[in-house]
């Protein structure tokens, strides 16, 4: 049968094909491939949104961050595309109660069920953090600017404040295996009535970063629940988040943007605000209504072999896909200053020069990849074990598909 579907394919070299055709055969029928899916749709949607609405200004010797969004705000909807964080959220929260019902029903302990994951989260983070501080250490030394190395650090590393909110909630998951989502979006709600209606304190909207991405993380919880089957909920939520968003933007004078834009005095992103959680809700709406359609897709072993994959380098390509900008940055600054990479973002041709470095930006990551994913899979596995890796893996997620079932 993969030899069957493997037909037809006579653009893609053989090696890859057999290849592709063993990361297929070492996936268990039960498991559902659309969560991967669904995964590395939102890790893409996060890098790529970074690279397009991230610029770094070459002004003098030194570099400042900009973003096209403050002088085309008609680009606010490469935000609303690209800002993709719900999606991930659920899908962690669906993953996590899943495992930690699993883990729990094999009787394994939630101080070891939670070391385990934090491990995997966090070990990435030390080949990251390593190489910036050497990195920074090395501006300093050579007579960077302050406003240089602060921007380029801050980019660098921006991702971490993301782990942290993640880990908090992965180690909180046994307490919110029955929480909905109406709870944490209440909280939203008031945090910013008080915040933006009553002139409450700014510090007030850092509640929502806990509580904002508290609502797609117990979406998933009530996927793994069984509550979401089925295109209704899906519609509900897509539905509801989109007129709420609009309703907050048109009306309540909430950013269009769904992104922070340097020199706005809100951002969506930064704390999340309201409008940032409903529109989380309605992409999460469009991420359950595709789950028929990405299963379907994943039987092409061709395609599944790169979701397989983009799923085991997750965090190493979140992690390093600022650094990949900026090495691309700093070292077309040799030439010169590059349209679309040193230049200010402000208008049409920015942006076409800017989608034309996407693929250099891709290449570097690349480099990363390889460089630094170790990190995230640990000791180096004898060669021809990578099939092996992905099944366990697979092994373990099906495990925990079958123990939700159960509960």
């Amino acid at each position: 049968m993969g030899e069957n579907r493997g037909r037809g394919r006579g653009w893609v070299p053989s090696g890859i094909r057999r290849a592709a055709l063993r990361i297929d055969a070492a996936t268990p029928p039960e498991r559902d491939r659309a969560v991967d899916a669904l995964r590395a749709l939102a890790i893409l949607g996060v890098v790529l949104g970074h690279w397009l609405v991230t610029a770094l200004v070459a002004d003098g010797a030194t570099l400042r961050a900009a973003s096209p969004l403050g002088a085309m705000p008609g680009l606010a909807p490469v935000s609303w595309a690209f800002q993709t964080l719900a999606v991930f959220f659920m899908v962690g929260g669906h993953v996590a109660t899943r495992g930690w019902t699993s883990a729990r029903a094999r009787g394994g302990t939630y101080g070891a069920w939670l070391a385990g994951r934090l491990v995997r989260l966090f070990l990435p983070v030390a080949a990251v953090t390593a190489v910036w501080t050497v990195a920074a250490a090395g501006l300093v030394l050579g007579g960077a600017s302050f406003v240089t190395v602060h921007t380029v650090v801050k980019l660098a590393l921006s991702p971490l404040w993301f782990l942290l909110v993640f880990a908090v909630l992965t180690a909180a998951t046994p307490l919110l295996l029955r929480l909905g989502p109406l709870w944490p979006l209440a909280v939203v709600l008031h945090v910013d009535v008080v915040r933006f209606g009553l002139d409450g304190p700014a510090w007030l909207g850092w509640v929502n970063v806990a509580a904002g991405w508290l609502v797609p993380y117990t979406l998933g919880a009530a996927w793994t629940r069984g509550e979401l089957e089925g295109p209704r909920a899906g519609r509900v939520l897509l539905v509801g988040g989109t007129v709420a968003t609009a309703l907050l933007v048109g009306c309540a004078g909430y950013p269009a943007s769904m992104v922070g834009v340097p020199g706005a005095a809100v951002s969506n992103l930064d704390p999340p605000t309201l409008a940032a959680v409903t529109f989380g809700l309605a992409q999460c709406g469009v991420a359950l209504l595709l789950r028929d359609r990405l299963r379907r897709a994943m039987r092409a072993p061709l395609v599944w072999a790169v979701v397989a994959l983009l799923n085991l380098s997750a965090m190493t390509v979140f992690l390093w896909h600022q650094t990949a900008l900026m090495a691309t940055t700093a070292v077309g600054l040799l030439a010169g200053r590059l349209d679309g990479l040193h230049t200010a973002p402000d208008g049409p041709r920015w942006v076409a020069a800017r989608l034309l470095w996407l693929p250099v930006f891709a290449l570097v990551l690349a480099v990363c990849r390889a460089a630094f994913h170790c990190c995230e899979r640990g000791p180096r596995a004898p060669r021809g074990r990578a099939t092996r890796v992905v099944r366990v893996q697979h092994r373990r997620d099906r495990a925990g598909s079958k123990a939700a079932r159960g509960a």
